[in-house]
This record gives C-alpha cells, sequence and structure tokens, in this order.
C-alpha cells in the first residue's frame, strides 16, 4: 500500500507542472504571434478605456495597430474582451492572474511584447485618456530582439521516402490483448 502510494505521488508530482503549463492564459496563447494591450478599467465608463475604443474607430489607427500586431484586451467591472468579442469569465480572472497586478483604483494600461516582457504604459487614477499615437510610438521602441519573436511553427511528421524497388508494406495483425494483471498481495 505504501508503494502505491508513493507511486501516485511521484506521479502526480511530475504531471502537474505539465497540466499547469497547458492552461487557459489568453496572454500565453499570444506569446509569439501578437502584442497585448491590456486595459484594465474601474468601470466600461473610463475616459482611457473610451478615449481608445473611439481612437480605434479611425481607420488609419486601426491599419497602425494591425501593422504592429496590437491586440486589444479591456477589462472592466469584471467584463473580459478580446477585440470587443466577450471573453468567459474564467478567462478573464486567467487574463488579470497572469498580469500578476496589484490592487489599485485607477486604469491600468500594460503593452505585452511577442516575447512576453510588460511595459507599463498608465498606472493612474487621473482619468485622462491616453493617446493612440503614444501606445504606437512604445511599440516601435520595443528591443530589436521582442521585434524578431516569431511564434513556434508545429513540426510536421516527415513523409517517408520511397525508394525505386520499395514494395508497399504488409498490413500488421493486431496484437493479442494482454491478460488482465493479477491483484496485488498486501
Amino acid at each position: 500500500m505504501l508503494v502505491r502510494s508513493l507511486t501516485l505521488a511521484t506521479l502526480l508530482a511530475v504531471t502537474s507542472p505539465l497540466f499547469a503549463a497547458d492552461s487557459d492564459a489568453p496572454l500565453a496563447k499570444e506569446l509569439g504571434k501578437a502584442r497585448p494591450l491590456v486595459i484594465i478599467a474601474p468601470s466600461t465608463a473610463d475616459p482611457t478605456l473610451r478615449g481608445l475604443n473611439k481612437a480605434l474607430e479611425d481607420p488609419a489607427i486601426q491599419a497602425a495597430f494591425k501593422e504592429r500586431s496590437l491586440v486589444l484586451y479591456s477589462v472592466a467591472k469584471m467584463v473580459g474582451k478580446r477585440e470587443d468579442k466577450n471573453l468567459e469569465q474564467q478567462t478573464t480572472m486567467a487574463l488579470i492572474r497572469e498580469l500578476k497586478l496589484g490592487a489599485s483604483a485607477g486604469t491600468k494600461v500594460i503593452l505585452v511584447g511577442k516575447d512576453g516582457e510588460r511595459h507599463m504604459l498608465k498606472d493612474d487614477a487621473t482619468g485622462e485618456p491616453i493617446d493612440p499615437q503614444a501606445i504606437l510610438k512604445a511599440v516601435d521602441e520595443l528591443p530589436a530582439s521582442e521585434k524578431a519573436v516569431t511564434a513556434p511553427e508545429p513540426v510536421a511528421a516527415a513523409p517517408e521516402a520511397k525508394g525505386k524497388d520499395s514494395k508497399p508494406a504488409k498490413p500488421v495483425k493486431p496484437a493479442k490483448p494482454a491478460a488482465p494483471p493479477k491483484p496485488l498481495e498486501d
């Protein structure tokens, strides 16, 4: 019985990090693909959030955001959105946990690079809107190493090379099922 308990404990210790890495954290999914711009506001009427949403209605600013691979995440009153599409509550909470921000009454604007580096663009309660040009300038000033980061491409299985003399393989017979294990005696 002790051996079984130790085996189970060892198995859990080894596999727990694997399950934790396969989480639903939205910023981890964007890593190497896009630059998330996260706005955490106390309400939907926040001037920073409303000003940025209004500025994004301009086609020139939209094009500049797309050119720089920016993705807008917003959280207001614990309701999260990605590009004006609602996120599930669990995903919103994962986003907040992933940023590891302390409690504050003001609005926070965070730029996350493709490499996962976080840059705080605004953290105050003044209520002044942030200029979209300031965001674009912050992206342009990112280090060259961050701009070179790309998403890892999935590795495809290499097809088997056939020679001129190779014959098609015979189908393999299925193996006999294994006999059930004998019960252990403790």
